[in-house]
This record gives structure tokens, sequence and C-alpha cells, in this order.
């Protein structure tokens, strides 16, 4: 799929991403669909996540509009620690509130899939709100399958959500 931004690039975020990184992961809080958080993180209570992700083989991806971070994807590892399921890991997209529906989470996902091969990455999943039906169908465009679901396992303002994972075998 092609952007809408013909001047954007798509880079490993640095320390000095990590305002924007928060910013729009509390513009998804606010959606009350796109995580389980309720509440706002700041830098420092998402800290050791942060330093995690400046590791080669779990990346945060950024989007770039006029040096402007737009949206990111991060892959996280997967039960760490584990060598027998290291080659699974866990993606996750987030895309500011203004850019949201023009191609932006598509692009991050399409780098983020291009990218896995060279990470080690065989198995790829999303874990979502069942009421964020967007990334649903998004993660299903490119080829994830519903392969589990936790009933009611999230309450948002009084309300019961089934958290669905989404899956993807990269190789066969």
């Amino acid at each position: 799929m092609s952007s809408h931004y013909p001047d954007m690039c798509i880079q490993i975020a640095t320390k000095q991403d990590w305002p924007d990184l928060i910013r729009i992961y509390n513009e998804a809080v606010d959606t009350r669909v796109s995580t389980a958080d309720t509440e706002y993180v700041t830098i420092e209570s998402r800290k050791s996540w942060l330093v995690e992700h400046q590791d080669e083989r779990f990346p945060i991806f950024v989007k770039n509009v006029n040096d402007d971070v737009v949206g990111w994807c991060s892959i996280s590892a997967y039960r760490s620690g584990r060598p027998a399921v290291a080659g699974s890991c866990e993606i996750s997209y987030y895309v500011s509130a203004k850019h949201r529906g023009q191609g932006v989470a598509s692009e991050l996902i399409e780098h983020a899939l291009a990218k896995c091969p060279a990470l080690g990455i065989r198995i790829l999943f999303g874990i979502l709100l069942e009421s964020n039906a967007p990334s649903i169908h998004l993660l299903t465009k490119y080829g994830f399958k519903e392969w589990g679901r936790l009933p009611e396992v999230a309450e948002i303002d009084g309300k019961r959500f089934d958290h669905v994972y989404l899956g993807l075998q990269l190789e066969g």
C-alpha cells in the first residue's frame, strides 16, 4: 500500500523519540479500544520497556513526516528468555490521532513484516481488544488469523472485552 506521505520515512526509534512514542500511545489510551491501559503512561513508567526495545532484535520503528513522528510499531519478545519460543514475537502499532486512516499503520506493518526474517522471527502475533475492529481488520488484511481468544479478561469503563490473539506464520 502506498502512503499518502511522499516525504515519510521509517527508521529505528531513538531515545529522542521516546516523548513522541508516549504521546501517541496516550492518544490510544483515550480511544478506550486500542489498548488495555486505562491511564496515561510516562517515559518513567515505561522506561524498562523502552530500554528493552533499544535491542536490535526487538526494534521500535517510527514513521516520520517532515521530522514529526506520526506512528510507531514495536516488535516485542514473547515469553522472554525461553529459547523454545524465541522465534515468536508480538507486533504492536499506534498512530497519532490526526494521521489515522491515512495508511500509516499499513506502512508500519509492511515494514515490520519485511524486517522479521532478518530478525529471526518466524511467528508474529498481535493481541487486541475485541472492540478494536479497525486493527483486527488491518491485521487480517495481512494474513493474520484468529489463533485464540481470552473471554472478558479486559474491563474498561465497566465494560468487559475479550482479548483476541491474531497470528501469522512467516515461514512454511
